[in-house]
């Protein structure tokens, strides 16, 4: 159950397992500016201040130099957490754009916190 934390807001987003940052961040009611959705076009590069992710489907050096490779680059169309990430935008800011999935993503949180700490039952 990666975390993602966008900075400066501190909006906390739950994502499921192998999902991406940028599938995460719409299903949890939030928005900002993306491009092809499949790692061509780099518009959706944020950076990655803390935690690690991988990439399950190369990346083209046109699209993420070795620089930002090793800086914490991070593609958010294809990027998938390792754990917990905070992330930082960076021409764009975030928006959320649907108050009830996010009403959703914080309870779906939450709950998942409750389950790991053993407070509540995964068949509730």
């Amino acid at each position: 159950m990666p975390v993602v934390t966008v900075h400066p807001s501190g909006e906390v987003i739950y994502l499921d397992p192998d999902e991406t940052v940028l599938s995460g961040l719409y299903k949890a009611g939030y928005a900002y500016a993306i491009g092809c959705r499949r790692g061509g076009c780099a518009v959706c590069k944020v950076d990655c201040l803390s935690g690690q992710f991988k990439y399950d489907y190369p990346i083209a050096d046109t699209v993420l130099t070795v620089e930002e490779r090793s800086d914490g680059t991070c593609l958010t169309c294809r990027a998938v957490p390792k754990g917990d990430i905070t992330i930082e935008m960076r021409d764009e800011n975030l928006r959320l754009i649907n108050p009830f999935l996010r009403q959703l993503n914080e309870k779906a949180r939450i709950r998942a916190k409750s389950v790991l700490s053993g407070t509540e039952s995964k068949e509730q």
